[in-house]
């Protein structure tokens, strides 16, 4: 049996996937999410604070020695935006080393590319002619847009833009309930940042990835236990993410920590991703999303190491 695995080293939280091969289809076997808030004060900074990098370095050691223990045969790690932008992001890097667990840093070309693969080669969206991910991180958020053809995808959209969860939480949204006069400025922020509205009927099928959707979902539906089945394939309406912003913004860090079905850590930044989220939606004129457990990581996992400089053994 051939089991691999990868760590998704973002800037607010470690996820782990371990898959193995059957018959051409990669099955998982075990995932895990810890938050460490490696890009905690990184766009204001432009560094990684010493306890974002020992939370996460300990994360990533945990997600390979768990992979280790499962018997995986290739392990890779890759980080994100917070890496991207960061001025130690090498000490971070050769601390990771050190500890004998390397992570190399994807492009926003690459993350964006790889977002919509694991989108695009899911049973989920193979009637699908024309499909968009909305991934919305800790300082970054995807958007792509394709479309079918007879020889695959034809990308007619793509880019990663520079507005995220945790940085409008270090920045406009710093408040633990903002009041309207700051949730306004956050609303001009993003509609600056995004700078589009796509023409009617162009957007396809909008798929969310991250934890602003499933938390979204497991929160509305009262899902108290992780259980990606029930989460694959929900449908969010844009009402929906609409009614989860009011209510969200009208608590305070405690207030949405208590809310059952909300994944321990994202208290702090849940409320800013699903306002984001509203807004990619609102810029690409959807009424719903369909929400996936599917991430990069999964991508990469089924692409033959085509982006990634080398799996370790």
């Amino acid at each position: 049996m051939v089991l691999k695995a990868v760590i998704d080293v973002g800037s607010n939280s470690v996820l782990l996937v371990v898959s193995s091969l059957d018959r051409a289809t990669w099955l998982p076997v075990f995932e895990s999410s810890t938050v460490t808030g490696l890009g905690r004060g990184t766009k204001s900074t432009r560094l990684l604070s010493d306890q974002g990098m020992t939370d996460t370095l300990k994360a990533v050691q945990q997600g390979f020695r768990k992979a280790k223990e499962l018997g995986c045969d290739e392990i890779t790690a890759a980080a994100t935006m917070a890496a991207r932008i960061a001025t130690n992001t090498p000490d971070f890097l050769a601390l990771a080393a050190s500890q004998d667990t390397p992570i190399w840093v994807l492009s926003g070309e690459e993350e964006a590319e790889l977002g919509f693969r694991a989108v695009a080669d899911d049973p989920l969206c193979s009637l699908d002619h024309c499909v968009s991910i909305v991934d919305v991180g800790g300082h970054s958020t995807e958007l792509v847009t394709a479309q079918r053809t007879d020889g695959g995808w034809k990308t007619v959209f793509k880019k990663s833009f520079s507005i995220g969860a945790l940085g409008l939480r270090e920045g406009v949204l710093a408040k633990d309930s903002p009041g309207i006069g700051e949730t306004l400025a956050a609303v001009v922020e993003i509609d600056d940042t995004i700078g589009l509205r796509y023409l009617p009927h162009c957007c396809g099928r909008v798929v969310t990835l991250g934890a602003t959707g499933t938390n979204l979902v497991t929160i509305r539906d009262g899902i108290t236990e992780w259980s990606p089945d029930l989460v694959h394939g929900a449908e969010l309406g844009y009402e929906d993410v609409s009614k989860s912003v009011a209510t969200m913004f009208e608590l305070d860090d405690a207030g949405r920590a208590a809310l059952p079905g909300i994944e321990k850590g994202r208290e702090h930044t849940l409320h800013v991703g699903a306002l984001i989220l509203e807004r990619f939606l609102f810029a690409v004129g959807a009424n719903s999303s369909t929400v996936s457990v599917r991430g990069w990581r999964h991508a990469l996992l089924e692409s033959e190491s085509q982006y990634n400089p080398s799996f370790s053994r």
